[in-house]
């Protein structure tokens, strides 16, 4: 590890912080450590027992520029033309935000992001399938030894977020593909 890499993540925003944001808040989740590495969805699925598509990650995007974050099923692909479409711009003006920029910007360290309680409150889309009312998810909960389970009820409440089709089998779909 570098030293600006490490210095970047001691100053890294944690579950401690995290929870202390919820609780000032009045978030409803429950901090899970699993007791094994998590390092893939598929990893901490099978450390949950859970189906994979109940794995979330939170994941930084420039559109134009501009941070958004976008939360979706672990297992699932972002489509950047779906993004694209979504904030009519062209697909070059949409790009993932790199490891030591995520971290500038939300405060969490990449694979441990959680969906809210940035440095700055972020513009959030969650994608359609995450959004479905009434299932239990687990994301991001701070650091990497931490997980975060709540319900996607609450997960849209407490990110004002709006839920739009941005995976890439659903713009393959829309664009008439098999």
């Amino acid at each position: 590890m570098t030293r600006a890499a490490f210095d970047s993540e001691a100053q890294a925003l944690g579950a401690d912080d995290l929870r202390a944001w919820m609780e000032a808040r009045d978030v409803r989740g429950r901090f899970v450590m699993p007791g094994v590495p998590t390092p893939t969805v598929m990893a901490a699925a099978a450390a949950l027992g859970v189906a994979s598509d109940a794995i979330l990650k939170s994941l930084v995007f420039l559109v134009d520029g501009r941070p958004w974050l976008v939360v979706a099923a672990g297992d699932d692909r972002i489509s950047y033309r779906a993004l694209a479409r979504v904030f009519g711009v062209t697909r070059r003006k949409v790009r993932l935000a790199d490891p030591e920029e995520a971290l500038a910007i939300s405060g969490y360290v990449v694979g441990a992001m959680p969906p809210f309680g940035h440095r700055s409150t972020l513009d959030t889309l969650v994608d359609d399938r995450v959004a479905r009312p009434g299932r239990t998810v687990y994301s991001g909960g701070g650091s990497r030894e931490a997980l975060l389970e709540l319900t996607t009820d609450e997960l849209m409440r407490v990110t004002s977020a709006r839920a739009e089709p941005l995976r890439d089998a659903v713009a393959l779909t829309e664009r008439g593909a098999p």
